[in-house]
């Protein structure tokens, strides 16, 4: 199976996070003008978008793939813990550190994951730290926290709760992000994408059954929206996501997954009519300057030294 090229990646994972952000915004709005519930839509988003998935590996890809993933008793066992503890742990843990906070704090702290991922793989000899590594990362966090609080530390005056919640989110992005990486070398991104996203629904219909909710009251306006977070923001930003670890590292992968916020922010401004502070001007900047040193930087990162261990794949077993 071809690579696919580095720009290919930067667009996926550019297109994936610009539909979280804006998929997110669009949920809002279900939330509070349509009453719906939050926990029965993470549950059916996860479960229609699984399907739909695995429908396209189905009819366009390689559909042997869809059983053959379960066939063998290792990645079976790695794909119930990625989906478990990859998709499901990153939407529980997002959603209950807004529940006891706020969606300022929770987004903030899920995007702490870039310096997670590459303090893991420092810690296991993997890579090395660059000035890259440094700015980029500071570059990212900066920009979310201007966007997210337009400058004002009280946004982030929430409960001790909120925060723990949030940082298990930023362990679960850089798990999420991690772990799939053995099984893409055997399978298509669709199939363990598609398969996660079931296990994760399967997990939480036994907490936020799906079928229990009214929907002959919504409206079209509100079935456009349900369509486009399943489709959109769910599908199409999750698939795009993993996929682009096909060419990306993972640290940049999340990196450029800070586009998210800036999405959302921005879709909330020109659709939702919210004004634009001038500190989340100063935190675009800083997102849009992470992407532009991330794209420049062609050259393969520098080998570790003759001290660190020769960097090996990550291993599942």
């Amino acid at each position: 199976m071809k690579k696919p090229s580095r720009k290919t990646g930067f667009l996926l994972v550019i297109i994936g996070a610009t539909f979280w952000g804006i998929g997110g915004t669009v949920a809002q709005k279900l939330f509070q003008d349509f009453a719906i519930n939050v926990n029965w839509l993470v549950t059916t988003r996860l479960l229609i978008a699984g399907v739909l998935l695995l429908a396209v590996q189905y009819f366009l890809k390689d559909r042997s793939q869809i059983t053959g993933i379960w066939k063998n008793k290792n990645t079976a066992l790695h794909l119930v813990i990625f989906g478990l503890l990859g998709m499901l742990a990153v939407q529980y843990t997002y959603m209950a550190s807004i529940n006891h906070g706020n969606a300022a704090v929770a987004t903030l702290l899920q995007y702490t994951a870039p310096a997670m991922i590459i303090l893991y793989l420092l810690l296991r000899r993997q890579t090395v730290l660059t000035g890259r590594d440094i700015i980029t990362v500071t570059l990212a966090l900066t920009g979310c926290f201007f966007l997210l609080t337009n400058g004002s530390i009280s946004t982030l005056s929430v409960p001790a709760p909120a925060i723990i919640w949030g940082l298990l989110s930023g362990v679960s992005l850089a798990f999420y992000t991690l772990y799939a990486l053995p099984l893409l070398k055997q399978f298509d991104s669709l199939v363990v994408v598609g398969w996660a996203m079931l296990i994760g629904g399967t997990a939480l219909s036994f907490i936020h059954p799906p079928w229990q909710i009214n929907l002959t009251g919504l409206n079209i306006e509100a079935y456009f929206y349900l369509i486009f977070v399943i489709v959109f923001g769910t599908m199409i930003a999750f698939w795009f996501y993993i996929e682009s670890l096909q060419s990306l590292l993972p640290k940049e992968t999340s990196l450029l997954g800070s586009l998210e916020p800036l999405s959302a922010v921005l879709a909330t401004v020109f659709w939702l009519q919210t004004p634009f502070g001038s500190f989340q001007w100063l935190g675009t900047a800083c997102i849009i300057g992470m992407i532009f040193l991330l794209a420049l930087v062609k050259k393969p990162e520098k080998k570790p030294n003759k001290n660190v261990k020769k960097q090996k794949p990550l291993r599942i077993s």
